[in-house]
C-alpha cells in the first residue's frame, strides 16, 4: 500500500467525526479534484511559456485540430469550447487583437464568417502543446503505461454521461 496522502488524512478525520457516513466517494473524487488543480497549474505554466492564456489555447487548439487551413466557424468553436456565444465573440476579438486569428468571410456563405489561425497563432499553439505534453507526462510518470491505460479507461467510463 502506498504512503498516505492528504485525502487519506481527510477521510480518516471525517470518518472519525461522522462514522454514520460512507466517505468512499472522497477517496476517488477528492483525488481527482486535487490532481485537477495540479494539472491546471501545469497547463498555466505551459501556456504562459508560449504567452497564451488557458482560453486562448482552447480556441487555438480547436483551430489547429481542424487541420489546414486551420479555420472554423464561430459556431463550431462554440461547440468545441463549451462557452456562450457572447464569450466566444469576446475571445475571438481578443485573439484578433493579438494577431493570433483573423476573421474571414465564408466563401460558401457570404453572410457567414470563419475564424482562421495566423502563422503566429499556429507557432504558439504548437509550442504550447509540446510543453504541455511534457508536463503532463511528468505528472503521470509514477504510473506504468498499463496503469495509465487502465486509469484512462476508468475515467472515460466515468465521464461518458457528461460528454
Amino acid at each position: 500500500m502506498p504512503a498516505s496522502d492528504e485525502v487519506d488524512r481527510i477521510v480518516t478525520a471525517w470518518s472519525r467525526e461522522r462514522s454514520d457516513l460512507d466517505f468512499s466517494p472522497l477517496q476517488v473524487l477528492s483525488r481527482v479534484a486535487r490532481l485537477a488543480r495540479h494539472l491546471e497549474r501545469a497547463r498555466r505554466t505551459a501556456f504562459a511559456a508560449s504567452d497564451l492564456e488557458l482560453w486562448e489555447f482552447d480556441v487555438l487548439a480547436a483551430l489547429r485540430r481542424a487541420g489546414s487551413p486551420y479555420q472554423l466557424s464561430p459556431k463550431a468553436l462554440l461547440q468545441q469550447t463549451l462557452v456562450s456565444s457572447g464569450t466566444m465573440t469576446n475571445r475571438i476579438d481578443g485573439l484578433v487583437a493579438r494577431g493570433l486569428v483573423e476573421r474571414r468571410t465564408d466563401p460558401n456563405d457570404g453572410r457567414g464568417i470563419l475564424v482562421m489561425m495566423t502563422a503566429d497563432g499556429r507557432e504558439r499553439v504548437d509550442a504550447a502543446i509540446a510543453t504541455l505534453l511534457h508536463a503532463e507526462s511528468e505528472l503521470l510518470d509514477k504510473l506504468s503505461a498499463a496503469e495509465q491505460e487502465r486509469l484512462s479507461g476508468l475515467l472515460r467510463k466515468l465521464s461518458l454521461d457528461f460528454d
